[in-house]
Parts: C-alpha cells; sequence; structure tokens
C-alpha cells in the first residue's frame, strides 16, 4: 500500500521534516496544525481566529488529500490554556457540529508560545 505525502508549504514541515497529512490506502492523517497562515507564515494572537484559521488549513490538506472535513472520524485538540477551550467551541461546532467525529481534548505547550489551538484529525476518503 502506497503513502501519499501532502505538504502545506509550511517552513515547519521542511525544517522539521514531516508532512501535513499522509494518506494510506482510504485513511487520511493529517499532523498537529495550528493557525498560521501558511502563505504570510504570520499567526493571530486570538485563540478563536487561530482555531478557524486552523480548521482551513486541515481542509486544504484534505482537499489535496482527495477528502474533506465531513469524512473526519477524529478530532484532537490541543490547548497550552485549558480555559481558553471553551472560547473555541462555537468555531469548532461551525465546522464539526454536523459531522460529530471522535474528540479528545489535551492541554500542553505547544512548539511556539504564540500558538493558542493545536488541531490534528484523522479522516476516511469517501467522498
Amino acid at each position: 500500500m502506497g503513502r501519499k505525502l501532502i505538504s502545506s508549504g509550511s517552513t515547519f514541515e521542511k525544517e522539521i521534516g514531516y508532512s501535513r497529512a499522509v494518506v494510506v490506502g482510504e485513511m487520511v492523517f493529517v499532523s498537529g496544525t495550528t493557525g498560521y497562515d501558511y502563505t504570510t507564515m504570520e499567526i493571530s494572537d486570538n485563540v478563536i481566529e487561530q482555531a478557524d484559521q486552523t480548521i482551513r488549513n486541515i481542509e486544504n490538506a484534505l482537499v489535496e488529500a482527495g477528502s474533506c472535513l465531513q469524512d473526519v472520524v477524529k478530532v484532537t485538540y490541543i490547548l497550552p490554556d485549558a480555559s481558553e477551550f471553551e472560547r473555541c467551541w462555537p468555531t469548532l461546532r461551525k465546522y464539526f457540529g454536523n459531522i460529530k467525529p471522535a474528540a479528545t481534548m489535551i492541554s500542553a505547550k505547544l512548539a511556539d508560545i504564540s500558538m493558542k489551538i493545536e488541531i490534528e484529525v484523522i479522516a476516511l476518503k469517501v467522498h
């Protein structure tokens, strides 16, 4: 079974040595993704704006992989400040409210202090 590697063009992928997403068969694994706008490598200081940009970044990787947000079966949210998670709920519900994937939220430090949320997903290629 072959592997297809998806890149967002993020400098982190090149410097650290990973792919934004990996497709194996009908499964798509999207790496932990943050709210950077990969065209400018800028990030908002607002957790809600970061959550929205993060999901748009994930959506771009899924589309390139031949999948979409509706195909997400598992999502993991990572926030350095767990108290900010509830502020993100409306944004998360906007994207995942009808999909209702299995989900986990973890509170942990992220690679850069400017990152307020990181999200990873697993999706199937069904659409």
